[in-house]
């Protein structure tokens, strides 16, 4: 009778844990659709999370019911932000992979990764935008309307700079984790 007992506490247990994972899945995906990774990537990533073992591409197939061409395509994007890794496992010859499951190294390479495209994009268009406006500027035949406009223009591009050089700063300090020297992680209490 006993015995009986613990199947059906087990089960009752195993559901509690399958809604807890379910339920911290779709935050994933919804988190990480807040900064443009598509909600099939952030399901498979908190999946992955989910995993205490390595996982190969039939077994996240199975899970999530995607197509194994969609989900490698979803495993190589994990892999360029740096939130899932290719791990060797004995025995096998299919590719296993891990998802990271330290939320600060997750943040030190999926924001890092994300800043550092756009500090990129904004320096190299900042620059020629600059370059554009000065042509304008500079031209003797250009109205004075037109020259106060790009002007301006000129000046709130190089106020964008500050912003963009101090984001650069931030992106090394996030990606090199010596941001953790100014905000420590031991300091950090765990609230109930």
């Amino acid at each position: 009778m006993e015995g009986n007992w613990n199947n059906a506490n087990d089960e009752k247990n195993k559901e509690k844990i399958n809604q807890a994972e379910t339920l911290m899945v779709n935050t994933f995906s919804e988190t990480m659709d807040f900064y443009g990774v598509t909600p099939s990537v952030g399901r498979l990533y908190g999946m992955m999370y989910f995993k205490h073992q390595p996982i190969t591409l039939d077994e996240m197939k199975e899970a999530l019911g995607m197509s194994k061409p969609s989900m490698s395509t979803s495993v190589r994007k994990l892999q360029d932000i740096g939130i899932v890794q290719k791990v060797w496992q004995k025995g096998s010859r299919k590719d296993s992979f891990t998802a990271e499951k330290n939320f600060f190294n997750y943040f030190s390479h999926f924001f890092g990764s994300k800043w550092e495209r756009e500090v990129s994009m904004f320096m190299t268009n900042i620059k020629k935008a600059q370059e554009q406006l000065n042509k304008v500027i500079e031209d003797s035949e250009t109205s004075e309307a037109l020259r106060e406009r790009a002007i301006l223009d000129y000046q709130q591009l190089d106020d964008a700079l500050v912003y963009y050089h101090w984001l650069e700063k931030l992106t090394k300090l996030t990606k090199s984790g010596e941001i953790y020297h100014y905000i420590p992680v031991e300091n950090i209490i765990k609230e109930d």
